[in-house]
């Protein structure tokens, strides 16, 4: 079955960085398009970056532009999110999440992780 689990969240100061990283098992990685999304408490669920199959395109809300990065190895079936210069509103359960297009919209993505909590103090 198809597994997603995500790591490397935890508390950061603002201004600090982190990195995610989310190991997929059990689909052909390197066919997925690949997504971070994020939910805060008492909030939507919202789109963060997008990664196309191979690598070469990337795509981020207006909100994390410049701050973060989305990149994937295929030979390691993983996704990362490298978050810097963080701030207190990126407090968050951060997503990943697996899809067969390379969209924004989080209704077209087949399969998640459970998820893994970023926390930034002011």
């Amino acid at each position: 079955q198809v597994q997603l689990v995500e790591s490397g969240g935890g508390l950061v100061q603002a201004g600090g960085s982190l990195r995610l990283s989310c190991a997929a098992s059990g689909l052909t990685f390197s066919s997925y398009y690949m997504g971070w999304f994020r939910q805060a408490p008492g909030k939507e669920r919202e789109f963060v970056a997008a990664i196309s199959t191979s690598g070469r395109r990337t795509y981020y809300a207006d909100s994390v532009k410049g701050r973060f990065a989305i990149s994937r190895d295929n030979a390691k079936n993983t996704v990362y999110l490298q978050m810097n210069s963080l701030r207190p509103e990126d407090t968050a359960v951060h997503y990943c999440a697996a899809s067969q297009t390379y969209t924004a919209r989080d209704y077209s993505y087949d399969y998640w992780g459970q998820g893994t909590q970023v926390t930034v103090s002011s």
